[in-house]
């Protein structure tokens, strides 16, 4: 079993920044795929980034590609989103998930373990 433990959310005004991140625990954090999703109001979850579980590979949705930048530390066992240039429609509650794969996952249905989420508000 893996737990999942996001912080770093919060309210800010468009074009600023935040930083995401997700401790997690209960297996070697390496053997871990790393990714972030998110969900508004009344909206479907959907993909935002990923990364392989030895930091080598990413991938990002073409809405947020060039603005978030997702990285990990193995040696502390979290995973981050760095947040730039946001949006108003970039808010939305931020999940992170992991799963026991090799490669970058894109699909949520995909990964094992999630996290409670935290609140991302930007304000125009």
């Amino acid at each position: 079993q893996v737990q999942l433990v996001e912080s770093g959310g919060g309210l800010v005004q468009a074009g600023g920044s935040l930083r995401l991140s997700c401790i997690a625990s209960g297996r070697t954090f390496s053997s871990l795929v790393m990714g972030w999703f998110r969900q508004a109001p009344g909206k479907e979850r959907e993909f935002v980034a990923t990364i392989s579980g030895s930091g080598g590979r990413t991938y990002y949705a073409d809405g947020v590609k060039g603005r978030f930048t997702i990285s990990r530390d193995n040696a502390k066992n979290t995973v981050y989103l760095q947040m730039n240039s946001l949006k108003p429609e970039d808010t939305a509650v931020y999940h992170c998930a992991a799963h026991p794969a090799a490669n970058v996952l894109k699909i949520d249905l995909m990964y094992a373990y999630w996290g409670q989420g935290t609140q991302v508000t930007v304000s125009s």
